[in-house]
């Protein structure tokens, strides 16, 4: 599957579905009045009257195919590109117009799904939108689409019987006839019909360990015979690295030698070969409607399939390293994703929810905004990155949220997205790397802030329900694990860890200097994950710290609304300086109808040092005794 690659602001799809190798097979089918033969290749008196069809096709709509184009227009040959509609007019692939110009030529525009998946492993939905939509899109920009391919080769009979009830003559498979790189006892050519024209045999497709004597023998083999001949290009480059490439010279070298056989050996496209009627447009099943609750499909990434999470896929663009594994360095489960980056140059890496049509992508609504959460560890910064998926089915570049820091234990990322754009339907995201460095993710989350999750169960009475009470876990930067700076006006303040404690060997030192306005505040971090404490609305609350400070200090009060929007709340009397450890004590007025948790914490508001720990908030019902 294919994985972004990012130019300016957009990006588009790059790579490879892990441990699939992207390949596809091109057929074309030329005919050719010219004798002249080389390489030593079998002369034309030894050849056999059968006849004898080359199929030349070129898979995933790269731009750089063009340049093939080229060269078939100017020898006056044709070929198959077979193009998923939803990389077309993304950086790096064809556009429309390239398309409309090919087909101008007599070339064939064929169907090979919307997004490039292993259609083995989606569903059967999933596989008939792919397969069908695909065959809409293209056609309602003008093509008519009869032939198909499938994305890696990768098919059974199930498949073969959608994409015949989507409306196409034929499928092309991959690596069934003989060459030198694979299939030492298959035939040397697919025969004339097809025996199974929805799994037609092709070799294996073209890299660039191929040479011209190997591009020839795929032809001068099947001559004495006769047959049929599918040869599959990606790439025609003399820059590209991707190993599913030749350059611009051996394609032309070859195209020219083709264009010299025998009368015997004609070129033609898929449809020239396959012919029938053009069948009518069938759509696909509709994606699932938005649901309720967690939206991500897997979110704790515990069901496996070949090793990799269910419904998730590596993305990435630029020039870096990128290793994706499973391992046992789970924050609930059995098990987490690490993402090493290595050789890091530009671009980033990261684990999303599968680009597809619906199946796995997490379904969204135009205009809604969305809660964003993930568990993370990491040596360096994160952040979230977003792509939705447009009506047509292709995914775009949406936005990424701000960095996260390096976290030596499990933090929680959250991250509220911007109104979802209109004719969008879909979201996917993940946390990435963007520098040379490891990074664990698990227990993704994604919530419509119109319809948040369901508050957890209330603890026993008499429990604290503040998370790390006692500052000990360490979280990310200077701060402990659920814990984040507050504050606002005019001042300088530094946050950081102290062995000065109250109880146990850390607390958290504020420092404020350059005061004019406002304060600063350490608080339970006021997201939408379980950090901040749950509470009821219409109760009331004990709050406690313990603290030591140069300056007076008092409590702030947050809560979050139904929305799940942070609100300030209230304050508490002011609380005198103090050398040793004191404990600061509130019972809150009722909170407000419609709250769900609340933050707090000891602030100051003029210069000054101030020293915390030990947080405690209990419902006043059943709270135990101050100390």
């Amino acid at each position: 599957m294919k994985l972004f690659n990012r130019t300016d602001q957009h990006r588009t799809f790059r790579g490879t579905i892990r441990g699939k190798r992207l390949t596809w097979l091109s057929t074309v089918v030329v005919v050719l009045a010219f004798a002249g033969v080389t390489s030593g290749i079998t002369a034309p008196a030894a050849l056999a009257a059968n006849p004898t069809v080359v199929t030349l096709t070129f898979d995933d709509a790269n731009a750089d195919q063009v340049t093939a184009a080229q060269t078939l227009q100017s020898l006056g040959l044709v070929g198959t590109f077979y193009t998923p509609s939803g990389f077309v007019n993304n950086p790096g692939y064809m556009t429309v117009a390239d398309m409309q110009g090919l087909v101008a030529n007599g070339n064939e525009i064929a169907g090979h799904t919307v997004t490039h998946p292993d259609l083995t492993t989606v569903t059967s939905d999933e596989a008939t939108r792919q397969i069908c939509n695909d065959r809409v899109n293209l056609s309602n920009w003008g093509f008519t689409i009869t032939d198909f391919a499938y994305p890696f080769a990768a098919e059974n009979a199930s498949l073969e019987t959608i994409v015949k009830n989507c409306g196409f003559n034929s499928a092309r498979g991959l690596g069934d006839i003989k060459t030198r790189f694979s299939c030492a006892g298959c035939p040397l050519a697919e025969t004339i019909p097809p025996a199974n024209p929805y799994n037609t045999a092709a070799p294996d497709e073209v890299d660039n360990t191929w040479t011209l004597a190997d591009l020839q023998k795929s032809v001068t083999q099947a001559e004495p015979a006769g047959g049929w001949v599918q040869l599959t290009f990606h790439h025609i480059s003399s820059t590209s690295k991707d190993p599913l490439n030749i350059t611009p010279t051996l394609f032309n070298q070859f195209a020219t030698w083709l264009k010299a056989r025998p009368a015997t050996t004609s070129v033609k496209t898929v449809a020239q070969v396959i012919g029938g009627t053009v069948k009518p447009l069938v759509s696909g099943p509709p994606a699932p409607p938005q649901g309720t609750g967690n939206l991500v499909k897997n979110p704790s990434l515990e069901t496996l399939v070949n090793g990799a999470p269910q419904c998730w896929a590596a993305g990435g663009y630029g020039t870096n390293t990128a290793n994706f594994s499973v391992v046992r360095q789970a924050h609930t489960g059995k098990v987490a994703e690490q993402l090493v980056v290595s050789g890091y140059v530009d671009g980033d890496a990261k684990l999303l929810p599968t680009l597809d049509l619906g199946g796995c992508s997490p379904t969204a609504t135009p205009g809604h905004t969305y809660t964003l959460g993930a568990w993370y560890k990491s040596t360096t910064n994160t952040q979230f990155e977003l792509y939705y998926r447009t009506g047509l089915g292709s995914w775009t570049y949406w936005t990424s949220s701000p960095w996260f820091a390096a976290a030596t234990t499990y933090q929680k990322a959250t991250w509220t997205t911007p109104a979802l754009p209109a004719g969008a339907s879909g979201i996917s995201f993940g946390l990435n790397l963007f520098s040379n460095g490891t990074l664990t993710t698990d227990d993704y989350e994604m919530f419509d802030v119109g319809n948040p999750p369901p508050p957890p169960p209330p603890p026993p009475a008499g429990s604290n329900l503040v998370q790390n009470p006692s500052l000990e876990t360490a979280g990310a930067g200077a701060f402990p694990q659920c814990w984040q700076a507050g504050g606002y006006g005019t001042n300088t303040a530094v946050f950081s860890t102290v062995a000065t404690a109250h109880t146990g060997t850390k607390a958290e030192k504020l420092t404020i200097t350059g005061y004019s306005s406002g304060d600063a505040k350490l608080l339970p971090t006021l997201d939408t994950s379980t950090c901040p404490p749950a509470a009821v609305a219409g109760h009331t609350y004990s709050l406690r710290a313990w603290y030591t400070s140069t300056a007076v200090t008092q409590f702030a009060l947050y809560y979050r609304d139904a929305s799940g929007t942070w609100v300030y709340w209230t304050s508490g009397p002011w609380l005198p300086a103090t050398g040793t450890y004191t404990q600061a004590s509130l019972t809150t007025p009722a909170l407000p109808a419609g709250a769900t948790a609340i933050s707090f914490g000891l602030s100051l508001f003029n210069n000054g040092t101030l020293i915390t720990d030990d947080y405690a908030m209990y419902d006043s019902v059943g709270a135990p005794p101050l100390g």
